[in-house]
């Protein structure tokens, strides 16, 4: 695995560019994915700082919690909080996507607003879940 340090210290700016996405951040911190070192050698080459959503924090510990893995590499990864303006975004991009016939996680509605307000790139494997999103602006990396 490439070394995590340089991607971790690379997220310690005050503009995050990308944000990445449980999937892909659970892939990164497992040392054995194949899959992981691809995205993290993706995102150390383009220079990206890097940061997740609160959400998606929760999302990582509540799975390292539940099979009792070591949670301390992921609370050093740069955090953006969910705030009021977040949740006025999300609430109008669930109407959105709502209204045009589709059905989407209100998580991940919260996490695209996160993104969108930033004006950064989201890193996901989820793509059926945020392809939505593309439609009112969200921009996915790579």
């Amino acid at each position: 695995m490439l070394y995590l340090g340089k991607f971790m210290r690379r997220g310690l700016s005050v503009g995050y560019e990308c944000f990445g996405h449980s999937d892909v951040l659970i892939e990164i911190f497992d040392r054995q994915s194949v899959k992981g070192d691809e995205a993290l050698r993706k995102l150390v080459n383009r220079g990206e700082d890097v940061a997740t959503t609160v959400i998606n924090l929760h999302e990582i510990l509540y799975g390292l919690e539940k099979y009792a893995k070591p949670v301390r590499e992921i609370l050093l990864l740069p955090t953006i909080e969910y705030m009021k303006r977040d949740a006025q975004l999300s609430a109008e991009l669930e109407l959105k996507a709502e209204r045009l016939g589709k059905l989407v996680r209100r998580t991940d509605a919260m996490i695209a607003a996160i993104v969108l307000n930033r004006g950064a790139l989201l890193y996901t494997f989820d793509l059926k879940y945020f392809s939505v999103f593309r439609d009112f602006g969200l921009k996915l990396f790579p």
